[in-house]
């Protein structure tokens, strides 16, 4: 019979109840013509990017986290930090990145600025750096001048997030339920009259998103909607109807991709729901199993968010720092599933701290080193580091469990084979099998099998005596692996017999 491989991430508050967990795969539905109606591919490794800084040839821009990414200009400006263990304060500076990948130093932050996400946006000429910290301060950058600098202007009252809409660059005062515009075309004015407030509700605004020429503002418990009404004293105006008791549980899980807007959710009931904007009302697209997850870390307030489109897929990835957890939402299927680097023999967050599209690739940049990478289908490896991959999953099909014990004779997994290296790890890539007969409670030894040296297309990977399910009688199997090879698994096949006790 066909054991159901195929599925996303969902690992229930009782395990007994579903444990199916997917690190570094994801689903691909085949629309048609398939040997199976979708299979498991292997997600996107990090490649490293050489970049030429003052004519030498340079791996990383800083010892500390890249902060910020964001394209405009036909160039790529970086944000970086230096590690705090190197410097009374983590220096952050603003890098332009060329077509060709050579890095000009454009800025360096005089004060300490802290290390969390810094948000951008431009008007075409300037840049809008808001740094993050919990003074608000902000940076522009002229690309024709080359000029940088702080924003002085004495109205100018800090900035916690920043958006463009129409000339205008608008933002959002740190602490507060107020929201500024700043001059025309000119980040660097702010008149002391520019600003609205959020007043729909007694919340502070904790991040604004322009989507669709429409200004989302993201307090604390409400969410608001305005637009550009071109009025005399302050140019935006709430939209009639667009508001929402549904706010915002962390600033930096605020995207917006597909016409849609994305964030980690809160309200007056609770947190950590997330949502997906269905006209102004948010819809959940997390599941149980995701909200357990996430609600039992320490924190969720440090959320950190990107977005990108690879193959059709378009991806939601979300990012909990402290809990050390990556979770990923691909709008193509619908489903989640968790991505992960491999330290120490054991899962850790995503190496992504920001992500943008440049140059025709998909930028990624670290949270540890500050190198810039190409997120790419056919590198599977993190940097040169072990990318491993996983998959967990009940033996059999959803409600055919009579409680009975079953002779579990062999398991064959239907992947592609004959994939691997011609040296090196790799050459004769190899799959672990493991099983848990108490729900995932307790594991079973691993047990390895070829997937085939390369051009051995037509090798089976096979287990055989697999032994008789005990104690609950259910049975949930693992597959994994770490050679950086191709990963495409299009299901499984598993011979059991079952008894009559």
């Amino acid at each position: 019979m066909k054991t159901p491989i195929l599925g996303a991430s969902y690992v229930a508050r009782s395990v007994n109840a579903a444990n199916d967990r997917c690190v570094n795969l994801f689903p691909e539905v085949v629309a048609e013509g398939g040997k199976e109606p979708a299979f498991l591919q292997r997600a996107p490794g990090l490649k490293p990017i050489t970049l030429t800084v003052s004519g030498s040839p340079t791996a990383t821009l800083s010892n500390g986290p890249i902060r910020g990414l964001h394209v405009y200009g036909g160039k790529l400006y970086v944000v970086t930090a230096d590690s705090p263990a190197t410097l009374p304060y983590p220096q952050t500076k603003l890098w332009e990145v060329n077509g060709n990948y050579t890095a000009t130093l454009r800025g360096t932050v005089s004060t300490d600025v802290g290390t969390g996400q810094v948000t951008m946006a431009d008007n075409g000429t300037q840049l809008f750096l808001a740094c993050g910290d919990a003074a608000g301060t902000s940076y522009i950058y002229n690309n024709s001048t080359t000029a940088f600098a702080e924003i002085t202007d004495p109205d100018f009252p800090g900035a916690s997030s920043v958006g463009f809409i129409d000339g205008y660059f608008v933002f959002s005062e740190p602490n507060s339920q107020k929201l500024w515009v700043t001059a025309l075309l000119d980040g660097t004015s702010v008149d002391p009259l520019d600003f609205a407030s959020a007043e729909g509700a007694p919340d502070d605004i904790l991040s604004v998103l322009v989507s669709n020429r429409e200004v989302w503002v993201f307090g604390t418990f409400t969410t608001e909607v305005w637009y550009n009404a071109g009025g005399p004293d302050f140019p935006l105006e709430r939209i009639s109807g667009a508001f929402n008791e549904l706010g915002c549980a962390a600033q930096y899980s605020v995207q917006k991709l597909a016409n849609k807007v994305f964030w980690l959710g809160r309200n007056a009931q609770g947190q950590g729901i997330v949502y997906v904007s269905n006209g102004y009302i948010g819809t959940r697209i997390s599941t149980h199993a995701v909200e357990y997850a996430i609600q039992s870390y320490s924190r969720m307030d440090d959320a950190i968010s990107m977005v990108y489109q690879q193959d059709g897929h378009q991806f939601y990835i979300l990012t909990f720092p402290t809990a050390g957890k990556t979770w990923v939402y691909d709008l193509a299927t619908g489903r989640w599933h968790e991505r992960a680097g491999w330290v120490a023999s054991a899962f850790t967050r995503h190496r992504a701290n920001c992500m943008a599209g440049y140059n025709g690739k998909i930028i990624v940049g670290d949270y540890l080193n500050g190198k810039l990478y190409e997120l790419d289908l056919n590198t599977y490896a993190d940097d040169g580091d072990t990318q491993r991959w996983l998959r967990t999953w009940r033996a059999l099909p959803t409600g055919q469990n009579n409680l009975k014990r079953t002779a579990q004779h062999n398991l064959q997994l239907d992947c592609e084979a004959g994939v691997g290296l011609v040296t090196g790890q790799g050459s004769d890539p190899q799959v672990m099998l493991r099983w848990s007969d108490d729900g995932g409670h307790t594991w079973s030894n691993e047990h390895w099998r070829s997937m085939g040296q390369i051009g051995e297309t037509g090798q089976r990977v096979i287990w055989r005596r697999l032994g008789m399910t005990l104690k609950l009688r259910d049975r949930v199997y693992e597959i994994s692996g770490t050679d950086p090879v191709k990963i495409a698994i299009m299901g499984a096949e598993l011979q059991a017999s079952a008894t009559n006790a």
